[in-house]
Parts: structure tokens; C-alpha cells; sequence
């Protein structure tokens, strides 16, 4: 069954994967013209490109090409059951369910294209470096915590 807001969802996810790619290539480009990439923009807010070959903040970066190929083989399937999950669940869930899938294609499109992903954004404070990452794990990250707090407090009072 199509739901009737089928449109506005494919847009929107489309949207978030547009959104991924466009700043990844923006980056990408600054990159392949400067030679490495390091630019402060604020004094917590840096564009620094790195290639994660793992997953989420890099875990899991391993040599071999038979390990990055079984990951993203996983991560493939559970792309597949998170849209699965688009299709099963309503309104909140639904969105967050969204941002998890559109922010998903754009990593694994990455890892497929460039057999890593770029990520730039870097957050700090003085020498304390958080994890680097970029806009599609922004949306990846957002949809998870929508669907912990309604979880948490939403679920039991509808």
C-alpha cells in the first residue's frame, strides 16, 4: 500500500541525500585544489577531510578489502530494513526512520563510489577533538535520537 504522503517522503529523502552529496563534493573539490584540508572556521568548527574505510567515526577501519566489503554488504541490509521500517511505522517514527535511510544512501553511495566516506566536520574544544563526521551522519544521528526520545516519552501516552 502507497501511503498518500509517498511523494513528499521520497522528496524529502531525496533531499537529505542532495543535501550529503553536495557538501561532501564541495569539500571534496576545496580538497583536490588546496591539496589537504584543514580550514578553521570558528574557534570550535573546522573543515578537516578524512577517509573513514569503517564505520561510525571510523570504528571497525581495517586493511583488508574482504572486511570493508562484508561491512558494507551489512550495512546495505540494514539500509534495506530501515526503508522497511519507512513503510511500516506512521508519522514521527516514519521521519525518523527518513533521515536514517537518506543519510544512509549518501554513505554507502561513498563507499561504493570512493571505497570510503569523506568526513569533514570537525568539532573541538581547545586540543580535544571530537569525532570527525559529515552531514549524512548529522541526519543519520538526528533520526536515531527522535526515535529514542519516542521511545522514551512519547510511546506509552498516545
Amino acid at each position: 500500500m502507497i501511503k498518500k504522503n509517498f511523494f513528499w517522503s521520497i522528496f524529502f529523502i531525496i533531499s537529505i541525500f542532495l543535501i550529503d552529496r553536495i557538501s561532501k563534493v564541495l569539500v571534496i573539490n576545496l580538497a583536490e585544489e588546496f591539496g589537504e584540508i584543514n580550514i578553521p572556521l570558528t574557534p570550535f568548527l573546522n573543515l578537516n577531510l578524512i577517509w573513514n574505510e569503517g564505520i561510525a567515526f571510523g570504528l571497525f577501519s581495517f586493511d583488508q578489502k574482504n572486511y570493508y566489503n562484508f561491512l558494507t554488504i551489512i550495512i546495505i541490509i540494514i539500509t534495506f530494513i530501515v526503508l522497511w521500517m519507512i513503510i511500516k511505522t506512521e508519522k514521527l517514527e516514519s521521519l525518523a526512520f527518513m533521515m536514517i535511510f537518506g543519510g544512509s544512501l549518501g554513505n554507502i553511495f561513498d563507499r561504493l563510489f570512493y571505497s570510503a566516506v569523506p568526513d569533514f566536520i570537525d568539532f573541538h574544544i581547545k586540543n580535544f577533538h571530537w569525532f570527525i563526521f559529515n552531514v549524512a551522519d548529522i541526519f543519520i544521528t538526528i533520526g536515531v535520537i527522535i526515535l529514542i526520545c519516542n521511545e522514551i516519552f512519547l510511546k506509552n501516552k498516545i
